[in-house]
C-alpha cells in the first residue's frame, strides 16, 4: 500500500508545482493526462500486491489480464478526454506521455523489488 500512496502523493505534488507556472486550462489537461494512467499503475500495484500474497503461480497471468485491459481502457480514456471533454491535444498528450512512461518506470522497479523479496523468502 504504501509505494500507492507514495506515488499518488508524488503525482499530486508535480501536479501542484506545474499548475503553479501554467494558466488553469493547461493546469486541468495535465491533471486529466495524470488521471488515467496513475490510476491505471495504482490498481495494477494494488492488484499485484494481493496477488502476490495470495495466489503467486496466477500473478504472471494477472499481469498479462491486466495489459490487456489497459489497452482498451487507455484508448477509450484517450478518446473520451480529447473528445468529450475537448482538451487540446498537445498539453493532454504531453502530460499524459510523460505520466505514463514516468509510472510505469516505478510500477517496474516496485515490481522488481517485489518479486526479488519474494525470491528471497522463498530459498
Amino acid at each position: 500500500m504504501k509505494p500507492v500512496a507514495w506515488t499518488i502523493v508524488a503525482c499530486i505534488i508535480s501536479w501542484f508545482a506545474a499548475a503553479l507556472v501554467v494558466d488553469w486550462r493547461m493546469s486541468f489537461e495535465i491533471l486529466c493526462g495524470m488521471a488515467g494512467p496513475l490510476a491505471a499503475v495504482s490498481i495494477t500495484w494494488l492488484l499485484a500486491i494481493r496477488f502476490e500474497r495470495r495466489h503467486p503461480a496466477a500473478l504472471m497471468s494477472l499481469m498479462m489480464a491486466a495489459f490487456a485491459v489497459k489497452v482498451v481502457f487507455f484508448g477509450v480514456y484517450v478518446a473520451v478526454m480529447l473528445r468529450a471533454l475537448s482538451l487540446r491535444p498537445a498539453p493532454f498528450v504531453a502530460s499524459f506521455t510523460v505520466y505514463f512512461i514516468g509510472l510505469y518506470l516505478t510500477e517496474a522497479f516496485y515490481l522488481r523489488r517485489l518479486f526479488s523479496e519474494g525470491m528471497r523468502a522463498s530459498r
